[in-house]
């Protein structure tokens, strides 16, 4: 049985998105296997029609080493929307060894980046199905592409996003199914392991040691994580009695306490901004790795551990983007962008509490990164599309979605709002969206609803033009302020985490 149903709204949400590629997945068990998508506009593969997962029960075996395959065990258990003689899961980097679909054994065989499954009996609508599938997860990156296993200074950690999480397991990777999960790791001992949610055993034999983790709330794939390493697992107290553990290797623990000990104030600075926090821990994971950017995890946010000990960058930017990747948990993990195209979402919340934490806490003002962001935004929006509607990634290059116009350049969108309705009804509609949207998904359309609703208004015409135009609307209540000619070269006005750093900043 899974570990908890899917309700009937979340599956008759899920069937509506799938809708339009449900009649591609009915096909007959002698037809050639092919890749399936749920139609994204930007990764048009990911994702797979036809069901509906509830719970992932992950198993990893780390040998030791970050150089050879883990052997893992993925047990998927899901709620059946369509009739299926075949079912498509995301995997692509990784030897299968064996699948079963209701504990017979299945046929299968791979197809782009899709395990295709053909089961003894096709799987009927509106029935649950377990698929578990016993194979190898490989650290060494897979050959152009980005992301899955990172591989750290003493184990492994994970950056699943954007679409990544099938380079790890075989799972639906795409935010619109979001699930529960149970994740198991065996290491030698000497490691330690910790993965998203809270603790839920530990078993010691042989030389090895069994960790287990469950979450409280469902979760994207993009946003799992699993660290393995000699590390450290610090614990402290957050608001409301909130457990924060933090994981660091174990050598740098003196250095990153410092910045850690910070956590629990920042928790009480974004309740007090947008509500209680969503979920049943938080920490952040400091990988020695440098990969270039932060990433928000869910309930375990993960950073480059120099960000913290090497003496670049300055102290309000290390703790502003700590506040960034805490936003996440609510905007982008909490509340899940329905499509990829929704990532403004995501982003400009998060780079908005990100710049109000700067300017609150070490006086860095906010409008004047705005006005920044203001100038630039022509260029941001030719180069990458406007916000809601970002340009397509190259092949090869999938997370060159995070482009400026969807982190300062949403969160100029929000500025724009603010000064159109007010900021009583600027924080009300915060404080509504992520309490409307708890453990969901949301989109676009869902926020411009919203954001009519509680500011009393017709905003259309406000968001055709800030979320969709090609040029920069006049910004509320700044006349005087002017986009620069994006003919002209000049210094590009990057958002803060590109900036400062020099790296990708974070996401």
């Amino acid at each position: 049985m899974p570990l908890t149903p899917s309700s009937p709204a979340r599956r008759r949400t899920s069937a509506a998105l799938l809708a339009s590629a449900v009649s591609v997945c009915l096909v007959a068990a002698s037809a050639p296997a092919v890749p399936l998508g749920v139609g994204d506009r930007l990764f048009p593969h990911l994702g797979n029609p036809g069901y509906d997962v509830a719970s992932y029960d992950l198993s990893f075996t780390y040998p030791g080493t970050n150089s050879e395959p883990l052997r893992a065990v993925t047990t998927i258990d899901a709620w059946v929307t369509a009739d299926l003689d075949r079912i498509n899961l995301d995997f692509a980097h990784g030897k299968v060894d064996s699948v079963e679909v209701d504990g017979d054994p299945a046929r299968f065989r791979t197809a782009g980046e899709d395990l295709v499954i053909t089961p003894e009996d096709a799987v009927s609508d509106d029935t649950w199905m377990r698929i578990t599938v016993r194979h190898t997860s490989d650290p060494v990156p897979a050959e152009g592409r980005e992301g899955g296993w990172v591989r750290t200074g003493d184990g492994l950690a994970m950056a699943n996003q954007a679409d990544a999480a099938h380079l790890v397991f075989p799972c639906n990777d795409h935010p619109s199914d979001k699930a529960m999960f149970t994740i198991r790791v065996t290491a030698p001992d000497g490691h330690t392991a910790v993965a998203n949610g809270l603790p839920a055993g530990v078993e010691r034999a042989g030389g090895k040691t069994t960790w287990t983790y469950r979450t409280r709330h469902p979760m994207a794939t993009e946003l799992t994580q699993v660290s393995i390493g000699r590390s450290t697992v610090l614990h402290r107290t957050g608001p409301h009695g909130l457990p924060v553990r933090d994981v660091v290797p174990t050598r740098y623990r003196e250095a990153l306490e410092p910045w850690l000990e910070k956590t629990p104030a920042q928790i009480a600075w974004m309740e007090n901004k947008v509500g209680r926090y969503p979920f049943e821990t938080y920490g952040v994971l400091a990988a020695d790795a440098s990969t270039g950017f932060e990433l928000e995890t869910q309930t375990l946010s993960l950073f480059e551990r120099e960000l913290f000990t090497e003496p670049v960058y300055p102290a309000w930017y290390v703790e502003s983007i700590m506040v960034h990747e805490l936003a996440h948990q609510w905007f982008g993990d909490s509340v899940t962008p329905r499509t990829w195209s929704d990532l403004w979402l995501n982003e400009g919340h998060a780079t908005w509490y990100e710049a109000l934490y700067a300017e609150e806490e070490a006086g860095k003002p906010m409008r004047d990164r705005m006005k920044l962001a203001y100038g630039a935004s022509d260029r941001w929006r030719r180069a990458g599309g406007p916000p809601a509607a970002p340009k397509a990634p190259e092949p090869g290059h999938k997370t060159d979605i995070f482009r400026p116009n969807v982190y300062d350049g949403a969160a100029l969108v929000l500025y724009a709002l603010r000064q159109e309705i007010g900021g009583p009804a600027f924080e009300r509609l915060q404080r509504a969206w992520v309490n409307r949207h708890q453990d969901g998904t949301a989109g676009t359309q869902d926020f411009v609803r919203l954001a009519a609703e509680i500011s009393g208004r017709d905003l259309d015409d406000f968001f055709q033009g800030w979320l969709y135009g090609e040029k920069t609307p006049p910004m509320p209540g700044h006349p005087d302020w002017k986009p620069e000619d994006p003919g002209k070269p000049g210094k590009p006005a990057k958002p803060v985490a590109a900036a400062v750093s020099g790296r990708g900043g974070a996401r």
